[in-house]
């Protein structure tokens, strides 16, 4: 077993590094482990707040610890499975111990036998006189199943544009394509890309997974005509004017080939929408709102009013002046009462989205969909944004979410968003998390969770170091997973789990055992641990979402025809010669084509090299899905009429524009909502995977 040198942690600080949940080594294949150095555990327990700064000060610390650790009656958060034993925590307390148990609900018990599932506070009185308290999580043994097998579409939400929105896909869009594709095509589900809160000012940073906040929407993705108040707004010459100008924005980019310009589109949209919001709101729709305010209370305050100091001091709130830096500060809270009117516009623009995406959740239901929409959850948020400046006693200052070195990236990444601190997780019984899992149910069919694996570790990098010097991070898992367990089965949500790449040991295990589906996608099912050929579909996991392809990867016919080679090789990043690329691609792709020739899957097998018949090849690709056991099977919408465009090619950022592609056929032509169910292509490849049912109502 080979172990990379480095400079190793010493005895006591690698103990200390353990007692507080970070790593000093990682195992980034089976038979390879590599030591973290020791400037990356000291940078990592520095920002937990422990103080690692040479061998007194170690000593210092890990008494300290370990002196908590052997005096506390009980670990600052505590999981109660349904079903399952008494957790350790509690049956390892002294004889004696006396129990209480204030419920979620205010009911007082004297034990935790038969509590109903929740977020309890538990208080254990010691018969030396110890006390100590803990918040109870009380969750439901696994989480939802999908009912029943279904397929489903697969859509970056921006470039899924029609004829009515403004220069990008809308929520009103979704609502349509869900509704087609639940009574046309038998689908369970449509699932989009993150559609957080996005960091404002231009360039707005296009990519939907480094957002201001993931707790509340992005009313970029609002449209603006079915807010009920535009139709009541007076100055119709002024509105006529705007509309004009979001004509001409959707036809740059339908008809004359402009990318998507999401600034662009939001400068039309405010601009509506400052007239909109001048429209006095209904009694009915004024208690709504006013509802919906108090369900969010705090949060949606300080994330209205981050959005309003934005207005006068830009979107770093690193640059704001000093006393606006704390939330709770008086300045603040000065600063919140003279923008008051604009704390209200953007917490209206929050309650405004949610409800379309409410009325998209409604519309797949109701269209039959037995899942409808699936979100996506992103990793984390943007260092600078809404949540990191809100929720900065939660966050770990100076440090940086990524991935350490593997097969595919040997300098590893760094993905520039902060993490969340396990240790203030769990003293504040993961409210941060739980709040924003409650916030996304609330229109969520299912959600998927990028980079699922967080729940359970995530990999630090001190800012200002290479991604190579950083280390991982453990979070309390069995945790993260009640409580996800908890708020999914209160909404009747399904959770997928975005799986893939280097996986700790144990931990799809861990997943599948609670419920959480995870992610198959074709090229990469092999059999690494046997002769390395394409897996059988008899031999893949029940328990996933199996796709031909993701918005990170080259779209199926790119694949099939190599085309995502010959763009990789144009933006000049390839590692090894073109010739190299492309004799490696095509043999993949050749092994794949002759399992499914042999399995019957290829109506009329192409004489000519892969690619040579790409529609009944991409057909005969999702055929062999449907062969699997898995329970939802996700088809790339822009698969169904042949685009060959990445949406975004990863390692890539002016090269390239990720994030800002319309869908379009195989010429590259915009192909609008209104085209795009009408396609006998797509409704052709939608046609082999609908199995036999009740017809749609």
């Amino acid at each position: 077993m080979a172990v990379a040198p480095d400079e190793h942690p010493a005895p006591d600080l690698a103990r200390l590094a353990e007692l507080h949940g970070v790593a000093t080594s990682y195992r980034p294949a089976p038979d390879r482990i590599v030591q973290v150095s020791a400037s990356a555990v000291t940078a990592a327990l520095a920002a937990l707040g422990v103080d690692a700064a040479g061998p007194d000060a170690v000593r210092t610390a890990l008494a300290a610890r370990e002196r908590e650790l052997r005096e506390r009656l009980l670990p600052p958060t505590v999981v109660q499975w349904a079903g399952a034993e008494p957790p350790a925590a509690l049956t390892a307390l002294p004889a004696g111990t006396r129990l209480r148990v204030l419920t979620e609900d205010g009911e007082e018990r004297e034990n935790t036998a038969d509590l109903p599932l929740g977020v309890h506070h538990l208080t254990a009185t010691a018969p030396d006189g110890r006390t100590g308290t803990a918040h109870l999580v009380t969750a439901p043994d696994r989480l939802p199943a999908p009912p029943g097998r279904s397929h489903g579409l697969l859509v970056q939400l921006y470039s899924l544009l029609s004829r009515r929105s403004w220069g990008m896909g809308d929520l009103t869009d979704l609502a349509e394509l869900a509704g087609w594709a639940g009574r046309t095509a038998g689908a369970g589900f449509v699932q989009v890309n993150p559609l957080h809160a996005a960091v404002p000012g231009a360039p707005t940073d296009p990519s939907p997974y480094r957002p201001s906040s993931r707790r509340f929407p992005d009313p970029v993705h609002l449209r603006v005509e079915d807010v009920p108040e535009f139709a009541y707004v007076p100055d119709r010459d002024r509105l006529h004017t705007v509309l004009e100008r979001a004509d001409r924005l959707r036809a740059d980019v339908l008809d004359k080939g402009a990318l998507i310009d999401r600034d662009a589109v939001w400068e039309l949209k405010r601009e509506a929408l400052e007239l909109v919001l001048q429209v006095p709101l209904a009694p009915g729709r004024q208690a709504a709102y006013d509802a919906f305010r108090a369900a969010h209370g705090q949060a949606l305050d300080d994330h209205a009013t981050w959005y309003a100091l934005t207005e006068v001091h830009g979107p770093d709130w690193q640059h704001w002046p000093d006393g606006l830096h704390d939330p709770r500060s008086a300045a603040t809270a000065r600063a919140r009462g003279d923008l008051a009117d604009r704390v209200d516009f953007h917490a209206r623009l929050a309650w405004l989205t949610d409800g379309q995406l409410r009325t998209a959740q409604r519309a797949a239901r109701e269209a039959g969909m037995s899942v409808g929409i699936v979100h996506d959850l992103a990793v984390g948020v943007h260092p600078s944004g809404a949540d990191a400046w809100a929720q900065q006693d939660v966050f770990a200052a100076g440090m940086s979410v990524g991935a350490p070195p593997d097969a595919f990236n040997a300098r590893g990444q760094d993905w520039g968003l902060p993490p969340w601190r396990p240790d203030r997780l769990a003293a504040c019984g993961h409210a941060p998390y739980r709040d924003l899992l409650r916030a996304l149910f609330r229109y969520a069919g299912a959600l998927r969770i990028d980079h699922v694996m967080g729940l359970f570790r995530l990999w630090w990098i001190p800012q200002g170091s290479p991604p190579t010097e950083g280390t991982y991070l453990h979070y309390d898992s069995d945790a993260m997973l009640a409580i996800l367990a908890l708020e999914a089965t209160r909404a009747g949500a399904v959770v997928i789990g975005e799986d893939l790449g280097t996986v700790e040991p144990g931990v799809r295990e861990t997943l599948a055992r609670r419920g959480v589906l995870g992610t198959s996608v074709l090229w990469f099912e092999r059999d690494w641990e046997g002769d390395g050929r394409p897996l059988p579909p008899e031999r893949w996991r029940a328990d996933c979402l199996a796709t031909a392809t993701t918005h990170d990867l080259p779209p199926t016919a790119a694949r099939l025809t190599g085309d995502h080679v010959d763009l990789r090789d144009r933006l000049g990043l390839l590692t090894r010669s073109a010739a190299e690329e492309r004799a490696e691609v095509a043999a993949d792709t050749a092994e794949w084509l002759a399992l499914l020739g042999s399995l019957g899957l290829l109506d009329s097998p192409a004489a000519g090299p892969p690619g040579s018949d790409e529609e009944e090849e991409i057909r005969a690709v999702h055929r062999f899905l449907l062969r699997t056991p898995a329970r939802l099977i996700g088809v790339w919408l822009p698969d169904g009429i042949g685009d060959r465009r990445p949406q975004n090619l990863p390692g890539t950022w002016y090269e390239y524009p990720n994030w800002r592609l319309p869908i379009a056929d195989s010429e590259g032509r915009p192909v609008p909502l209104e085209e795009l169910v009408a396609s006998p292509r797509l409704r052709g490849l939608l046609g082999i995977l609908r199995e036999p049912g009740p017809s749609a109502q």
